[in-house]
């Protein structure tokens, strides 16, 4: 959607009408994800709001005692000029004002922001979620750059990143407050440029020399396949602009392929959010009807409902989500829906609980400012912020290890000698073969998700026998 500049009085609310809502967590240090949608992508003609017509960017709750003082005005003038002639190094205006800003937003939470040409550019690559970089979702906290997420089959996945993480060192210089953001910068670069991390594990002092090469991200946003016959295993990394059409098109090949679901997990671990229409889109995969999410802010228009059409694409097969501390935004919109509308049981840990919504207002051609517009609400009225949703089932971030055991001799009544055969037996039939070590061998490498396989076998056969045929 375009802007027209015909008009010089066009209102805050009139631009919000046209630009996206975005979900995710704080993108200023966001190495992926997608967090604005197609439209960013061509930035809008600029807007100008006239100077002396105040009234139009002024919202019409504010007191009318609300107004800067001129002692405000002043102070802010005096420490203009404080730094501009004292500051140990020389600083320029144009750097001066962009701070200002930049401070003015930061101030507000931590996802408001101002974007500059490399922000918007930025953030239209997020969209599609095509970049070059490491693939790590970066949080800045105390001055430091904490790790949100890895995402899936990147360099950092691969490196052994993880949630939680925090980089101490970028090629070998410690991270501060006075340096954050330029070191910020460097994550990104050319395909095949190298970049040395320092990292510390969550509740670990020791730290981790990682070397990494950056590469093109393409990231496909969704995977689908059967962990065992009858049972689908569905993986979001991210809510980008094509994810819910991606969705709705590889879990229907698999039914083609395989035949109807008897269930399914639906893996929103580590999953940072992204687009909001993307998380309506494929919670509706899922539901037959129901709310899926309202937003409620200032703005009349930011007053939204989301609600889902008939249609569900496991025809009522039970449904598993899996979340932590990682699930956060639009992944916790997902989760919240299918929870509140009794679609599906969350397993795992509590999600990350950010439950605010931001807009990109365009302020010119080259740059904009994502600004927190509106709360977002579960089916149920329930705000998630700085609280995320507690799973149905708890589950703690684990990993096992097969016992040890010795050699059994005898293990069933087939083992002892002279014993009478099953006279319905199969030729062929290994009757050791009772699905444990599939089992175990899934335990083993991830245990939240064979926790999840067999709490749903559980479910699929309480279903009627109609359903799960």
């Amino acid at each position: 959607m375009r802007f027209s500049t015909r008009s010089p009085t066009v209102s805050l609310t009139a631009l919000l009408l046209a630009v996206p809502f975005l979900l995710t967590v704080p993108h200023a240090n966001a190495q992926s994800a997608p967090v604005g949608s197609s439209s960013v992508a061509a930035p809008a003609p600029p807007v100008d709001l006239p100077a002396t017509d105040t009234r139009a960017r002024a919202p019409a709750s504010a007191a009318p005692n609300d107004q800067v003082s001129l002692d405000d005005i002043r102070n802010f003038s005096r420490v203009y000029e404080v730094v501009r002639q004292a500051y140990v190094e020389k600083v320029d205006n144009k750097t001066l004002m962009k701070a200002a800003i930049t401070g003015m937003l930061s101030g507000l939470d931590p996802h408001s922001e101002y974007l500059d040409k490399d922000g918007l550019t930025q953030l239209s690559e997020d969209t599609t979620g095509e970049y070059s970089g490491l693939g790590i979702e970066v949080l800045q906290v105390d001055g430091g750059l904490h790790i949100v997420s890895p995402i899936d089959d990147t360099p950092a996945a691969r490196a052994g990143i993880k949630a939680g993480d925090n980089i101490v060192k970028i090629n070998g210089t410690l991270i501060d407050p006075g340096n954050v953001d330029e070191m910020f910068k460097q994550l990104r670069g050319k395909p095949g440029s190298k970049i040395d991390l320092t990292i510390a594990h969550d509740k670990s002092d020791k730290l981790i020399d990682l070397h990494l090469v950056r590469e093109n991200i393409a990231v496909s946003s969704v995977k689908v396949r059967e962990l065992e016959p009858g049972y689908a295993y569905l993986r979001v990394s991210q809510f980008q602009d094509d994810t819910a059409g991606d969705l709705e098109r590889k879990l229907g090949e698999l039914i083609q392929k395989n035949g109807a679901q008897k269930g399914a997990v639906l893996d929103l671990r580590n999953n940072p959010g992204g687009l909001l229409t993307a998380a309506v889109g494929v919670s509706d995969e899922f539901l037959d009807s129901g709310t899926i999410v309202t937003t409620r802010g200032r703005l009349q228009d930011a007053n939204m409902s989301f609600n889902a059409h008939p249609g569900d694409r496991l025809n009522g097969a039970p449904m598993i989500v899996l979340t932590n501390n990682g699930t956060a935004s639009a992944a916790e919109i997902v989760s919240g829906a299918l929870k509140d509308n009794h679609r599906a049981l969350i397993m795992g840990q509590r999600t990350f609980g950010k439950g605010v919504v931001q807009t990109v207002v365009p302020l010119d051609a080259e740059h904009a400012v994502k600004i927190t517009t509106a709360r977002y609400y579960t089916p149920n009225g329930t705000s998630i912020q700085a609280e995320g949703i507690k799973p149905d089932i708890a589950l703690a971030d684990l990993t096992v290890n097969k016992a040890d055991s010795g050699p059994v001799l005898i293990s069933s009544e087939a083992d002892l000698p002279n014993h009478l055969a099953n006279e319905h037996a199969k030729t062929g039939n290994d009757i050791n073969d009772d699905g444990s070590a599939a089992d175990g061998k899934l335990a083993t490498s991830d245990y939240a998700l064979s926790q999840a396989l067999n709490v749903l076998k559980g479910m699929a056969l309480r279903q009627p026998a109609a359903v799960r045929r």
